[in-house]
C-alpha cells in the first residue's frame, strides 16, 4: 500500500471513529448522570427554562398577586428573555388567596416535571394550603408578598423546606404600625379588626402586644369573614369600646367596606384610621370611597430601597403605561433575580446545550444567597427562608380618588410617606 493510500485510510478510520463517538446527528450524547437527592430537570437544548408564578391573579385581592407577577416579568426582561442561552418560559397559576386555592393551584405545579423553580405564593394562606405539596415534589419558591411571621420560623416543619421569601415579616410591620400609634399619634385605645386570613389574623396580634408593650390599651379585637359586605355590626361592637385608633390589617374587599362604613357608626367618627400592605392598592380607594382620605397605610419603605428603584419604576410605565398596583413589585423582581443567580450556580451545561438542574443544589443555591444586591436592598437568605429587608413605613392617603393613586410619584405621591 502506497503512503498516500494508507494515509487516506487513517483519515477514513479517525471519521468513523469521531462518527461511532458523537452520532451521525452531531454533538457527542450527555454522560452526566444525576445523582440528586430530589432528582434533577432536564431541559433539552432548544427547550426553554420554564419558571412559575403562583398567587392571586382574580378577585378584589388580584392587584396584589399582578403587580408581583410584573415584577417577574421586569426581571425576565432584563435579562433579555434568556438565561444560560435557554428562553425564559414563564407560565402562572392563580391561588385565589385563599388555603384551598393555594393547595389546588401548588398541586398542579408539582406535577409539572419541567419546572425548575417558582416565585409565589402571594397570599400567607396560599402558601399554608399548598407548600407541602411542592416541597415534596422538590420544587423550591420564593415568596415576594408572605409576611405572616411564622413562615419563616426557625422551627417550622419539614413542609417549608422548598420556601423562602423576599417579603418582611409582620414580626416587625405590626410593631411599626404600634410604635406609630402610640409614639407618633397619641393613641392609647386601639381597637382591632381581623378578615379571618393568616395573614391578618397574626398580624393584628402583633399589633396588639407590641401596643399593649408601650402602654397603650386593646379595648376590642374584633373578626369578620373575609366575604361579609355589612361592617355595621362588628363596627358597633368596636365602638362601645370607645377606641381613638383603629387598625385592620385585612385584604381589598373587606378594607373597602369597613372603610366606607366605619364614619356612619355612633362613636367612630373620628377614630384614626390604618390598615397595612395587604390594601395598599388603589382598589381600596375604589371601595371605600370618600372615607379613605386621611387613612394610613403601613408598607416596605420605598424610599429605604438602596437598589434602583427609580429605573424599575421607569421600566414598569413604559411596559405597562401606569403606576404600580400594590406593594410587593420589587420583591417579586429581586425573588425572580435571586432564583436565576441560583440557577447559573446550580445548572449543569453540556456541550450540545442540554441543562441539567439538580433539585437539591438548586435549593442550596437559593438558601446559600448572601450580600445579593437587590433593588429592595442587600438581601441575604436565612436558614428559615427568611431573604428581605424588614424596613417598614407608614403611609397617608391624600386622595381618595383611584386615578391619583402613585405612591412613586416624587413631586405628589399619594399616599405619601409620613412616617418615619
Amino acid at each position: 500500500m502506497s503512503k498516500r493510500s494508507y494515509a487516506l485510510l487513517s483519515v477514513l478510520v479517525l471519521a468513523s471513529l469521531v462518527l461511532a463517538a458523537c452520532g451521525a446527528a452531531g454533538p457527542a450524547a450527555s454522560t452526566y448522570e444525576c445523582t440528586d437527592a430530589l432528582g434533577c430537570v432536564t431541559i433539552g437544548p432548544s427547550e426553554p427554562i420554564h419558571i412559575a408564578y403562583w398567587g392571586v391573579l382574580s378577585g378584589p385581592d388580584s392587584s396584589l398577586g399582578e403587580d408581583s407577577k410584573r415584577g417577574v416579568e421586569i426581571a425576565i426582561d432584563d435579562k433579555g428573555g434568556k438565561l444560560l442561552n435557554h428562553d425564559i418560559l414563564l407560565t402562572t397559576e392563580d391561588a385565589g388567596c385563599t388555603p384551598e386555592g393555594g393547595a389546588t393551584a401548588a398541586t398542579k405545579l408539582a406535577t409539572d416535571t419541567s419546572l425548575v423553580g417558582l416565585i409565589g405564593s402571594s397570599c400567607s394562606d396560599e402558601t399554608v394550603g399548598g407548600i407541602a405539596a411542592l416541597t415534596n415534589a422538590g420544587l423550591t419558591t420564593i415568596s415576594p408578598s408572605n409576611t405572616r411571621p411564622n413562615l419563616s420560623d426557625p422551627n417550622r416543619g419539614p413542609d417549608y423546606a422548598g420556601y423562602l421569601r423576599t417579603a418582611h415579616s409582620d414580626a416587625f410591620q405590626g410593631k411599626a404600625v404600634a410604635e406609630f400609634a402610640y409614639n407618633s399619634l397619641g393613641a392609647r385605645k386601639a381597637a382591632t379588626l381581623h378578615d379571618g386570613s393568616s395573614y391578618a389574623e397574626a398580624l393584628q396580634q402583633v399589633f396588639a402586644d407590641s401596643f399593649t408593650a408601650l402602654g397603650g390599651e386593646i379595648v376590642a379585637q374584633e373578626a369578620v369573614a373575609k366575604d361579609a359586605t355589612d361592617m355595621k355590626p362588628v363596627l358597633t361592637t368596636i365602638a362601645a369600646a370607645q377606641p381613638d385608633f383603629l387598625y385592620y390589617p385585612v385584604f381589598v374587599a373587606v378594607g373597602g367596606y369597613v372603610t366606607a362604613q366605619v364614619r356612619d357608626v355612633a362613636g367612630l367618627e373620628n377614630v384614626a384610621l390604618a390598615g397595612s400592605d395587604g390594601i395598599f392598592t388603589a382598589d381600596l380607594l375604589k371601595g371605600a370611597g370618600p372615607n379613605v382620605e386621611g387613612m394610613y397605610l403601613s408598607s416596605p419603605d420605598f424610599s429605604a430601597f438602596t437598589g434602583d428603584y427609580a429605573g424599575f419604576i421607569t421600566k414598569h410605565e413604559t411596559k405597562y403605561g401606569g403606576s404600580t398596583l400594590s406593594t410587593f413589585h420589587a420583591h417579586a423582581y429581586d425573588a425572580a433575580n435571586i432564583l436565576f443567580a441560583a440557577l447559573e450556580k446550580a445548572a449543569v451545561v453540556q456541550e450540545d446545550g442540554t441543562i441539567y438542574v439538580p433539585r437539591t443544589a438548586l435549593r442550596d443555591a437559593i438558601y446559600a444567597t448572601k450580600d445579593f444586591k437587590g433593588i429592595t436592598g442587600t438581601l441575604s437568605c436565612s436558614a428559615s427562608g427568611d431573604c428581605g429587608a424588614p424596613v417598614i413605613a407608614v403611609y397617608q392617603v391624600v386622595d381618595a380618588d383611584p386615578a391619583s393613586w402613585n405612591p412613586a410619584d416624587t413631586a405628589n405621591p399619594n399616599p405619601k410617606k409620613i412616617y418615619p
